[in-house]
């Protein structure tokens, strides 16, 4: 069956792509973490502002290990950033800090796409675990039942993927909304977006390997 694997022509260039979007964000966060902001806040104090100025002061923020490893906790009402973003005050740390006050402003004020993100991400990371186990083991026990659980669960990872596009693009507008209005200079704009849009390609490079895996599954299942 898997030598008659045609459908993973599709995921090739999926992610050829990944890898580049991979490569793209970490070059241009890199890049941009030595311009120093020309406002001179660290991304803690341009986080902290935003929170205070949109009402959100119970809103806490921590700062925690990794790279790139920034994240906004919704169930702890937590926004975690890590040490290159909470203590610098580069474009990139400014940048990554207001995308993520972007998710707590979308939190705050019920934004569907992530309420709906939310709700499946557990399902999605089941699915995300078991998905490859139910579809070996049903094409090696010859139980087409478990291959059509996988791609079942497998929809789920994807319908994940596709909802998180909006979810971050518009987490990235906020983010250059707020900046704007009085926290960093006209000339750091531009430099901004160019990072928030490295970010923003490692998730429409995950959307499209997933579109390409599930159509990979699908083809795979119909060959069975």
């Amino acid at each position: 069956m898997f030598f008659a694997d045609v459908g993973f022509l599709l995921v090739i260039p999926a992610i050829i792509f990944a890898a580049y979007a991979q490569s793209k964000v970490s070059s241009t966060f890199n890049k941009y973490l030595k311009h120093a902001s020309a406002s001179g806040y660290t991304g803690y104090q341009v986080a902290r502002a935003i929170l205070d100025r949109n009402g959100l002061h119970d809103v806490e923020i921590e700062m925690v290990r990794g790279k790139l490893s920034d994240h906004y906790d919704p169930r702890k009402r937590v926004l975690r950033l890590s040490r290159d973003v909470y203590q610098r005050s580069s474009i990139a740390s400014v940048g990554v800090a207001a995308h993520e006050v972007g998710h707590a402003l979308q939190h705050a004020e019920g934004y569907f796409p992530l309420l709906l993100r939310n709700n499946i991400a557990p399902i999605a990371g089941f699915g995300a675990r078991f998905v490859w186990i139910l579809v070996f083991a049903g094409f090696l026990l010859g139980i087409g039942d478990l291959v059509y659980i996988g791609i079942f669960l497998y929809l789920a990872v994807v319908a994940f993927q596709v909802i998180t596009l909006p979810v971050e693009f518009n987490a990235s507008n906020r983010a250059v909304s707020q900046l704007s209005n009085g926290i960093i200079a006209d000339v750091d704009v531009k430099p901004t977006r160019k990072v928030l849009n490295a970010a923003a390609l490692t998730y429409v490079a995950a959307t499209l390997v997933g579109i390409a895996q599930l159509i990979r599954l699908i083809l795979l299942a119909d060959r069975d």
